[in-house]
């Protein structure tokens, strides 16, 4: 996948490009560039100069209509959401100019004239606060060695093993650099390397207690492992050195959420809101403080506070039309409407407005152009994405060839005994977190979360000495000793502790861990697993209309989450074979149809007696973080199972994806 994302290119003549252009001869450049266009028109880069030519030529609707051309093309391009943040400030709209200025230093930190930008418009509307904060970034980028902002437009460019290989080079000449191991650590927090990307800051931050920006990264990687106590520590340090600082505030207020302290972190983020009037994001922060915490008006009133002070904020929108039970109202569809015509969108913001779009189509039943807005948000996070769905289907294949009977016989009973953990997994969308919202529920099972144990331990199997390097897994269960598995068992037992209250089992409802059933079941033969499961064609549709906060990229297409699905069905089979009666389907409709004789089945299963708070599952007080929050706290209803049938017309290449084996589905 990491070579895909660097495949070549057409190249520029860069030489007399820069010729051209540091000479001002801005017609002579763009009539390079529109030559090289008329052979190469999907050339982003291409693109990008022609607008930086043009705007220089106050041409700026056509410079306009080339950076749109790049975000169809390259949504995440640092420089052309650079270059729209230029163009929006030489036209004096300098709110837009800032909402780019903000977006391209997000995707790209290194672009110091991006940062110079900002400080210059802050300073000229009096906000030496704010323009204090971005005075430090550009001096700390400045005093940096060369090499390591080339590494670090790299690392933006999502060129990761080109970036990795200078960024060692750079650590060979100068050891223990702390923003060198910084960017490694980047490098493989975006691979999902978490736990190397942990040692690097710690070490960084025991070499550079002062730095800042080291502790900031290290508490949000600590956050990725869901290791809340340790995070919430680094955020209570940032407090503490600067307590009137917005930034720690807003942090020490997302590290009091992810502890279950909600009504700390509601407090904090007011405090952020005192300082900062306003402030969308923080606003859309705390509407998910108070919805996740239950109180679904006041979560509402954040949201649309947020887009009261910027109606470009595309989050809110989105944010409100996943609460799955709130409509839009004509004059907000108008309002919306009328954002997605303008050319100020950044490209998340258009993705949180198209799925927004997405669902308020289908509250008032116009299917095509519901179908249109959730295509379009998904064909911008494809783009985005580097994922390979055939390339996802041969890792699946290769856990049915290393896990064989065989294996499995050879290391039977050999992991930590513990019958703590009941994996629920699955598809998303397919009724896991209803599932876990009725066994926890029950006065024996604690609800956790979706933990990344499982994911990160198969990632550190999966690499060799190079963070980026060949895959090692699943071939490497084959060598791996009885102690092997125990100790892994016994660190998962320790290291999901913090998750759990005082119930003897616990839940880990990762979807994601279908995919490594077979290393779970050796290394924790007496856990139980329960695989949720759900109809393909409600199952894939719901997935492609969700958009997922990260992780589940083959939704971005029916053709990728048709073949997924697919593949997990095979994979699942595979499973049931080799572990024989020791996983449980649960299918969502019959749930859904006779849910006491469901649940019973499940208790039975986890060996828990009944308990009569699992059919009462809505009543149970407890957060939820998933998309499915505001719905498990509903009863059961049927009116959901055949919501895909309004979008049958546009599901061929679903139905192709899926294969016969599940062509009846469509038919039911």
């Amino acid at each position: 996948m990491e070579q895909q994302a660097e495949q070549q290119t057409p190249i520029l003549d860069m030489a007399q490009l820069q010729r051209l252009m540091s000479g001002k001869q801005f017609e002579q450049a763009l009539a390079y560039l529109e030559t090289f266009l008329q052979e190469h028109s999907n050339h982003a880069d291409g693109h990008y100069f022609a607008a930086a030519c043009l705007r220089y030529l106050k041409r700026f609707d056509e410079a306009m209509s080339h950076l749109e051309t790049v975000r169809k093309l390259d949504p995440n391009h640092s420089r052309a959401l650079q270059e729209q943040g230029h163009l929006f400030r030489d036209m004096n709209r300098l709110d837009e100019a800032m909402a780019f200025y903000h977006q391209a230093t997000r995707q790209n930190p290194s672009l110091v004239a991006c940062w110079q930008a900002q400080l210059a418009i802050l300073q000229q509307r009096g906000q030496q606060e704010r323009a204090m904060g971005i005075q430090e970034q550009i001096q700390y980028l400045q005093s940096l060695p060369q090499p390591l902002l080339v590494v670090s437009d790299l690392i933006a460019q999502g060129k990761l093993l080109k970036a990795e290989q200078l960024v060692r080079q750079f650590l060979q000449k100068v050891p223990h650099h702390v923003e060198a191991m910084r960017l490694l650590a980047d490098i493989g927090i975006r691979l999902g390397i978490l736990d190397d990307a942990e040692m690097l800051l710690d070490a960084a931050v025991k070499l550079a207690p002062e730095h800042l920006q080291l502790r900031v990264d290290y508490l949000q990687t600590l956050r990725k492992r869901q290791k809340f106590a340790a995070a919430f520590t680094q955020a209570e340090w940032l407090l503490d050195k600067r307590p009137e600082n917005p930034q720690f505030q807003s942090l020490y207020a997302i590290e009091s959420m992810q502890t279950g302290d909600y009504d700390t972190a509601v407090a904090f983020l007011d405090k952020v809101l005192a300082r900062l009037p306003g402030e969308p994001t923080t606003l859309t922060t705390r509407g998910h403080a108070l919805k996740t915490a239950g109180h679904q008006e006041q979560a509402i009133d954040s949201y649309r506070s947020a887009l009261a002070t910027d109606p470009r904020h595309g989050e809110a929108w989105y944010s409100l039309s996943n609460l799955k039970t709130y409509t839009f109202s004509d004059d907000e569809l108008a309002t919306m409407h009328g954002l997605e015509e303008e050319g100020a969108l950044t490209p998340n913001d258009r993705v949180h407005l198209s799925f927004a779009l997405g669902k308020a189509y289908e509250d008032r039943k116009v299917f095509d152009k519901s179908f249109e807005y959730y295509s379009r948000g998904n064909r911008i996070k494809k783009i985005q994405s580097r994922y390979d769905a055939d390339s996802m289907t041969k890792e699946m294949l290769s856990q049915k060839e290393v896990v064989t009977p065989e294996l499995v016989e050879k290391n039977k009973g050999v992991g930590c005994q513990s019958p703590d953990p009941i994996f629920i997994l699955g598809m998303p969308r397919a009724g896991s977190t209803l599932m876990e919202q009725i066994l926890s529920s029950h006065s024996q099972v604690d609800g956790t979360l979706e933990l990344p144990n499982v994911l990160a331990l198969a990632q550190r199997l999966r690499r060799g000495k190079r963070i980026s390097g060949v895959s090692h897994y699943p071939a490497v269960l084959q060598d791996l000793s009885a102690d092997d598995y125990r100790a892994f068992g016994e660190a998962f037992i320790e290291d999901t502790r913090i998750h759990r209250k005082e119930a003897p089992f616990f839940i880990d409802k990762m979807p994601n861990n279908f995919r490594h059933v077979g290393l779970i079941k050796m290394m924790l033969p007496n856990a139980k697993i329960i695989d949720a499961r759900r109809a393909a064609p409600a199952c894939c549709f719901g997935g492609f209309k969700q958009l997922f906060a990260e992780g589940q990229e083959f939704s971005y297409s029916l053709e990728d989450i048709g073949q997924y699905y697919r593949d997990y069905c095979d994979l699942m089979d595979h499973w049931q074979e080799v572990f024989p009666g020791e996983i449980l389907l649960v299918e969502y409709e019959q749930v859904v149809d006779d849910l006491e004789t469901q649940v019973r089945r499940v208790l039975d299963f986890c060996g828990l007696p009944f308990e009569e708070a699992c059919l009462s599952f809505h009543e149970t007080k407890r957060a939820v973080r998933t998309a499915s929050s505001e719905q498990v706290r509903q009863p059961l209803y049927r009116s959901g199972l055949d919501q895909w049938r309004n979008y049958e017309p546009w599901l061929d290449p679903l139905k192709a994806a899926l294969g016969p084996r599940f062509a009846d589905e469509f038919k039911r």
